[in-house]
């Protein structure tokens, strides 16, 4: 890592230590060392899948079985996915006691995996189904039993897995905890994320405008960059180890 980006880092592990109260707000770049794949990137599901016809909710209703061919596919994925250095560095900052939690927009849950307990899931978790009819929750790890596509045990209608499709709205609970993580705010880390998709995307400059210093982690500059206190452009499973060892180091 070159001098200038570990200053960044040192940079950024003063200002956690110096005012806590952390949030981090990560998206699907986190989990690309974990073997799963950006869907917008090459090579990524929507490459392949329209996600207009594969992840909507009316796409969902309209053919079941259709979008589960695109939905088996990111099922292995999960499945054989294990959480990488950044998602363990995170969670290590969780309990340091510079994190409060983080806001996830992935469904992977490789943030519990790794250690950490503040976990806002913003389109929910692919570790489950849900039954759209009676509610009934089942785990992925019976997706094979249930057939293809899999039916609930109870009512036998379609289980859909339990994230939020284009067209639903983002759940009361996700929205709630969020929101209490920003009211006391004081460093928001912005980790692998475009920060373009809404509702997710309007939480950075919401923690900017109430005084919150704004960290972005990601390869590359994004929209949301000319807006930041400290921008690390790295790969975050080397910043983010470094940010928490060298938080370990100025506690000490």
């Amino acid at each position: 890592m070159e001098q200038e980006t570990q200053k960044l880092v040192q940079q950024a592990a003063e200002a956690l230590v110096r005012w806590r109260h952390g949030v981090a707000l990560t998206g699907a770049g986190i989990s690309v060392d974990s073997g799963i794949p950006d869907f917008r990137s090459t090579g990524g599901l929507w490459e392949r899948f329209d996600p207009l016809e594969y992840a909507s909710i009316q796409a969902f209703r309209d053919s079941p079985q259709r979008v589960w061919k695109m939905l088996a596919e990111l099922d292995l994925l999960l499945q054989n996915a294990r959480p990488n250095p950044a998602h363990r560095a995170l969670a290590r900052l969780e309990h340091l006691g510079v994190l409060d939690g983080l806001v996830t927009q992935n469904v992977d849950n490789l943030h519990q995996e790794a250690g950490s307990q503040q976990v806002v899931e913003f389109h929910g978790n692919g570790s489950q189904l849900r039954c759209l009819s009676c509610g009934a929750v089942e785990p992925a790890t019976r997706l094979r039993e249930l057939g293809m596509p899999p039916r609930c045990p109870g009512c036998k209608d379609v289980l859909k897995p339990d994230v939020v499709f284009f067209g639903e709205m983002i759940p009361e609970e996700p929205m709630r905890r969020s929101m209490e993580l920003l009211a006391r705010c004081k460093v928001m880390l912005v980790v692998a994320t475009s920060a373009t998709v809404a509702p997710a995307s309007l939480i950075p400059m919401a923690a900017r405008q109430q005084g919150a210093f704004l960290i972005e982690l990601n390869l590359a500059s994004t929209e949301l960059t000319a807006s930041c206190d400290l921008t690390i452009h790295a790969s975050v499973t080397e910043s983010l180890p470094l940010l928490a060892n060298n938080v370990e180091e100025i506690l000490e």
